[in-house]
């Protein structure tokens, strides 16, 4: 009896081991099934702490075209410098380009197949938090080109060929504009906290001066007060000469 359930106690323990020691890779059952790589393009805002660090992955295939942009929108804290480093890394590790500016963009041609990875170092500032507005993807021959190989094709005549090709150069065309409209869009967005952080700056500063100036007026109303405060003479209480 003992045999039997130290076995059955080796068989779950591997079966625990062996859950617990998946990689998370992303999925790929037949070699006809495609892996599951998530969207081509992303374009948000994170907010990194001091000192911190944010790294991202996007999936992408060989002889493709990747592009990283990323621009500082604004600081929170006692720090107000709006340098960031950027890095690009290979699916291996080794690193692509790095740039270190409050608006920066790194693109470069992908020669494997793999999970690159992006990220953000907010080490130059240790007293400020910033937001930093993202867009990165990769794309190839077009933003939706689904990649299969030239045999699986179907024989298209020419008139088919050209409107195909014609409807390839018109995606082509809109996605650059949409990465336009993105570039003006953290422009505009920067531009946007720059104009509110010197407007409250104005405010606060012009209530703090308005405040001075009523305080000063009235110390030096009291004081030019003090100077005219003339004494009550009495027999016991006479002024000195």
């Amino acid at each position: 009896m003992f045999p039997l359930l130290f076995g059955v106690g080796l068989v779950i323990l591997n079966l625990v081991t062996s859950a617990q020691s998946q990689k998370t890779e992303p999925l790929s059952g037949s070699g006809d099934q495609p892996f599951f790589h998530g969207a081509d393009r992303y374009d948000f805002a994170i907010m990194i702490p001091p000192g911190g660090t944010e790294c991202f992955w996007q999936f992408a295939h060989h002889a493709g075209y990747f592009y990283f942009s990323y621009e500082v929108q604004r600081t929170l804290g006692m720090s107000h410098d709006r340098h960031v480093a950027a890095t690009a890394h290979t699916p291996q590790g080794f690193l692509i380009d790095t740039s270190k500016n409050a608006r920066g963009q790194i693109n470069f041609s992908t020669q494997e197949t793999g999970f690159y990875q992006l990220c953000l170092n907010n080490q130059q500032n240790h007293f400020a938090s910033v937001q930093v507005y993202l867009n990165f993807g990769v794309f190839y021959e077009g933003p939706e080109m689904d990649h299969k190989k030239k045999n699986e094709r179907k024989q298209l005549n020419d008139t088919l060929d050209a409107i195909e090709e014609s409807t390839r150069n018109v995606q082509n065309n809109i996605f650059h504009m949409w990465r336009y409209y993105n570039f003006a869009r953290m422009r505009k967005m920067a531009d946007f906290f720059l104009l509110q952080s010197n407007y409250n700056y104005v405010n606060w500063w012009s209530t703090a001066q308005s405040l001075v100036i009523v305080l000063s007026g009235i110390l030096q109303l009291y004081f030019l007060k003090r100077l005219f405060n003339v004494p009550t003479v009495t027999d016991t209480k006479k002024p000195r000469c």
